[in-house]
């Protein structure tokens, strides 16, 4: 047998250049959340403002998700890819435009008849939309790429390792976005994160080509990349595009659908939504958040590298490649469970949940490197992009829902815990300070505020300043207390709210495998 060094690994290049698009991908995405906390205080957003615009953001990468598998199939691994990080790279940009754009728009809409109550959060719903519709082509691109330079037992090891540059993309944002933000501007994080994506063009352009095209590998490294492909023999290759409608009449689509609707939802929670829990059950700042997340992604990075992996015990043994995956998954999917331990035992210490979150977002990247493959394992090449589209639109769906109800929990948590404020900052005394502060009129942003429901804890110092000026500086002692009082509350109202999100977090992989197992018993290659 010739030895990897004989036959070459010219294939490993093109993977570590989908670890490096897949790294600046999840770098782009991840800049709203760490910032989320700044600009919450600086535009008043609610947790569903929030919520609205990662929806956006969902919503946009679902659908572009269907289109984007298809443009890749038409336009070709190497255009495709360009296409998307041209345009996702000039969506992260904008961000930092995100005022003017709300802006603009909102004086189109005004000509239309329609008003808008937040110019900042229709900016950022704005930007965020380019960004999905962009980023929408990352996978599709990168797992029709390593179906076309792997062969099929190295496929899952190869896609879990370019998908870990999702965990390295989540670990150098916080590392840099904090610190960007706070010594130049909310909005030079965005551009300059932004920019990164452009130069990683060059090195594609240069390095990328089909195996059979590519000059730069041997004829036995080429062979060895053909070898061993169970579904797609190259002398039956057909060259016309399968229909989407075609591809929806299969159980092996539907299985891989179900797999990224039950699971994708909670990665993206767990991105979008972990620097604000930090913030909300435990009161850390932007800069504060950096080195739990680091060393909770740190932990997903393994969890996907060696994920991808692990069916190779089982394809040793002589199980079918697909079979394989699925008896991995169903081990994977026992881990997320510890993370139902995060809040009963979080209250010591913000490690506990930090850790144990971390098991359980390592083991959607294992999962998720898997389920990735299992498309490569059941349809042809000219379909993979496709499928992946099909996959990826309804992962996207399901993170919207979570996100949504997240929104909703979240603030109708926050409001109980503004209401229980005011009950116990009366009780401590406190009550001849509430009185005059309810006598108060007050304009944020040009809109009335409605003090007994206003989260003062999460307002910025400009607002609390000028409530000062409208009470007195002779209230800034009875101030500090009942915030502190408020901050407490809301804290605790928030606990079982994070419960419950995180209940589904941890139950939504059995869930998706045994679905999974359902419309797909065993290996049965689709032939198209």
């Amino acid at each position: 047998m010739k030895t990897i060094s004989k036959i070459g690994n010219y294939r490993w290049t093109i993977c570590a250049l989908l670890f490096f698009a897949t790294t600046v991908n999840y770098l782009d995405r991840q800049v709203l959340s760490l910032l989320k906390p700044d600009l919450e205080k600086e535009f008043g957003w609610s947790k569903t403002d929030y919520a609205n615009i990662t929806s956006v953001f969902q919503i946009v990468y679902a659908i572009s998700m269907l289109f984007a598998g298809r443009i890749i199939d038409r336009l070709g691994t190497k255009k495709g890819y360009i296409w998307a990080i041209v345009i996702w790279s000039f969506g992260a940009i904008i961000h930092a435009y995100s005022i003017s754009i709300g802006q603009q728009f909102a004086t189109i809409l005004g000509w239309m008849g329609i008003g808008i109550s937040s110019i900042s959060v229709l900016g950022f719903m704005v930007s965020r939309a380019v960004l999905g519709f962009g980023e929408a082509g990352n996978f599709p691109a990168a797992i029709k790429a390593t179906a076309e330079w792997f062969p099929a037992k190295e496929r899952s090891f190869a896609t879990g390792i370019f998908n870990s540059g999702a965990n390295v993309g989540a670990i150098l944002a916080p590392l840099t976005v904090p610190w960007i933000a706070k010594n130049w501007g909310w909005e030079s994080a965005f551009i300059i994160i932004g920019l990164i994506g452009l130069i990683w063009i060059f090195f594609w352009w240069v390095f990328y080509d089909k195996p059979e095209n590519q000059k730069r590998i041997s004829a036995e490294e080429l062979n060895y990349i053909n070898s061993g492909n169970e579904t797609q023999p190259v002398a039956n290759q057909k060259t016309e595009k399968v229909s989407w409608l075609k591809l929806l009449g299969y159980k092996q689509t539907w299985a891989f659908g179900v797999g990224k609707f039950m699971t994708d939802g909670v990665w993206w929670f767990f991105l979008f939504w972990l620097p604000a829990y930090l913030n909300d059950q435990y009161g850390m700042s932007t800069s504060d958040i950096a080195i739990p997340l680091t060393v909770l992604y740190t932990m997903t990075m393994f969890g996907s590298i060696y994920g991808g992996w692990f069916p190779a015990f089982f394809l040793k043994k002589g199980y079918a490649s697909y079979d394989a995956r699925m008896r991995a998954m169903l081990m994977i999917a026992f881990f997320p469970l510890v993370i139902l331990a995060a809040q009963p035992f979080g209250a010591n210490s913000y490690w506990v949940p930090v850790l144990l979150i971390g098991i359980g977002a390592a083991a959607h990247q294992a999962w998720s490197a898997n389920l990735f493959t299992t498309v490569s394992d059941m349809f042809p090449k000219k379909a993979t992009a496709s499928v992946v589209g099909i996959g990826g639109m309804l992962g996207g769906l399901g993170g919207v829902i979570i996100s949504k109800v997240g929104g909703w929990l979240f603030d109708s948590h926050t409001a109980a815990g503004i209401n229980q404020s005011w009950v116990k900052a009366g009780e401590k005394g406190l009550g001849g300070f509430l009185d005059q502060l309810k006598s108060v009129k007050i304009l944020d942003k040009g809109h009335a505020v409605d003090i007994l429901h206003k989260d003062l804890f999460h307002a910025s110092k400009d607002f609390r300043d000028k409530l000062l000026t409208e009470i007195g500086p002779g209230h800034i002692q009875h101030m500090d207390e009942f915030i502190k009082i408020q901050k407490q509350c809301i804290m605790d109202a928030m606990t079982p709210a994070y419960t419950a999100m995180f209940a589904f977090c941890a139950l939504a992989y059995l869930i998706a495998w045994g679905m999974m197992k359902l419309l797909v018993p065993r290996q049965k290659p689709v032939e198209i």
